[in-house]
């Protein structure tokens, strides 16, 4: 495996996110991300290594706090580290291989979604009470109003998993 590269803060503004220049470059082993100023889409790809896990985090945190969905953000996050876990865990079989994530908000709906090279699609299991883990898609069904899956983009190997939260209203 290719060893961690050192992660960096989250980007704390819309321009910090827009110039790139809180990730590496994927020739030093880091991230691509895509981030089109004031739209709400980002897209990024990390090296499906766990210790990738704390970037996808921090920039799924960082993304719905600047657009405003401060409400949606334990959710979102704890879902999304889920699925990159089970992308890491049951579909990485290659040092190189990578983990694509797409945030996509409209006003209604946020949808996460996790690109992994393996086309085995997930499978919610019965967990025994004791067991370390296996409750996975069991959390992402429990926090999302939807989740599922899809095929990988044309030309592309694997699959996409994903989830979406309703946008609400503050109250």
């Amino acid at each position: 495996r290719r060893p961690a590269t050192p992660v960096r803060p989250a980007p704390h503004t819309q321009e910090e996110l827009d110039d790139g220049s809180q990730c590496p470059s994927r020739e030093h082993g880091g991230a691509v991300l895509i981030s089109l100023k004031r739209s709400r889409l980002f897209q990024m790809a990390v090296p499906a290594h766990p210790s990738c896990a704390a970037r996808v985090r921090r920039m799924v945190a960082a993304h719905l706090t600047l657009w405003g969905l401060p409400a949606l953000v334990d959710d979102a996050v704890l879902a999304t580290d889920e699925l990159f876990t089970n992308a890491v865990r049951h579909a990485s079989t290659d040092p190189a291989d990578t983990v694509s994530l797409l945030l996509e908000c409209s006003e209604r709906e946020l949808r996460v979604t996790l690109a992994d090279p393996s086309p085995a699609l997930p499978r919610p299991r019965a967990v025994d009470g004791a067991a370390e883990s296996g409750r996975g898609l069991s959390i992402v069904a429990a926090l999302a109003d939807d989740w599922g899956t899809d095929p990988p983009d044309p030309g592309a190997v694997g699959k996409k998993v994903w989830f979406s939260l309703a946008v609400r209203e503050p109250t």
